[in-house]
């Protein structure tokens, strides 16, 4: 399995993903043409939104749905079970990488799906 980059702020604390990250790490099925477009529009992380707090979570009191991402190279499967545990959602697991609603639409709609169709179901 290969590792994640290693991230770490600029001098402006912005953490930006490096470029050969999207074809290694972050879209691995993407095409080489999509990751060069991610790589070019990406929009850095504030170093500062990290640690900063939030108010109550929505999936405390609304359903929730997860999609275990099986070939993630940024999120091991293993963290992503154990947040999908925590907040009680219900889990799909796919063959997709950190970025399926690129590179596996399909995936992400028909999850999307049962979920409106399961809240019109349960009002």
């Amino acid at each position: 399995m290969r590792r994640p980059p290693q991230l770490g702020p600029d001098p402006n604390e912005l953490i930006w993903l490096p470029e050969d990250a999207f074809a290694r790490a972050f879209a691995q099925h993407a095409s080489p043409e999509e990751q060069a477009l991610l790589a070019a529009t990406q929009r850095p992380l504030a170093a500062g939104c990290i640690g900063t707090p939030v108010g109550r979570p929505a999936w405390k009191d609304l359903p929730s749905w997860f999609l275990v991402a099986e070939e993630d190279r940024m999120i091991p499967a293993e963290n992503q079970r154990f947040m999908a545990e925590r907040i009680k959602a219900r889990v799909r697991t796919a063959p997709v990488d950190h970025l399926p609603m690129l590179t596996r639409p399909s995936v992400v709609v028909g999850i999307v799906l049962e979920a409106v169709r399961e809240i019109d179901r349960n009002g």
